[in-house]
């Protein structure tokens, strides 16, 4: 693990570049929330599963040797709604469409994680193989990219775009050891999800 999260302005400019060459072929499907409203950029939302009884909305935890909750993850209580995600874009824009590079970041930072708490992929944690969604700025294997949301169905999902080769991945859900639900990487299982609103941030 590393103490402090590293700025890649090549990756930067890369992204920026990607927005401004695909933002019109991108531009073709709004976001709706669970009210029905456009998704706005950098609003606050609560990230649940569309089919309940398999656990709540999204948070973070720690696992493995961490002893900061580094680890995103939906919650386990199916009434738990998890913690406000603010879900933003570097376009000059005021509301989200489907496919826009996306960063996804927890509202409300814990004192031992860098501000903002902007998360990411983290490879070969499971077991050596796959890829985990985590904070940034604590690993050295971090991938770097960017979030979307896609449709799947009626409903969305979320996906991994790494800025290397701009190669996406579904991002669904893993069970470790003791029973956590990851998020990962994931080739055909997504975390079907919808957006609710959230009314303010979360003390920490």
């Amino acid at each position: 693990m590393k103490a402090t999260s590293t700025t890649n302005v090549f990756a930067i400019f890369i992204l920026f570049a990607f927005i401004s060459f695909h933002l019109p072929s991108l531009a073709t499907a709004e976001l709706l929330d669970t009210d029905g409203d456009l998704i706005q950029n950098g609003g606050l939302y609560y990230i649940l599963p569309v089919f309940r009884g398999n656990g709540g909305g999204i948070g973070r935890t720690t696992t493995g040797n961490e002893t900061c909750p580094l680890t995103v993850v939906q919650q386990r209580s199916e009434v738990d709604n998890g913690l406000p995600i603010k879900i933003s874009s570097l376009a000059l824009i005021l509301y989200l469409y489907e496919g826009l590079p996306l960063d996804l970041s927890f509202s409300a930072v814990p004192l031992c994680t860098p501000i903002p708490s902007r998360w990411t992929l983290v490879k070969g944690l499971l077991g050596g193989k796959g890829a985990t969604v985590k904070l940034t700025g604590f690993y050295e294997n971090e991938v770097q990219g960017w979030f979307e949301i896609r449709k799947h169905l009626d409903d969305y999902k979320l996906r991994f775009c790494a800025s290397s080769n701009n190669n996406c991945v579904d991002i669904g859900v893993k069970r470790d050891d003791e029973g956590n639900r990851l998020l990962v990487a994931t080739e055909d299982n997504p975390f079907v999800v919808m957006f609710k609103k959230a009314k303010s941030s979360y003390s920490a």
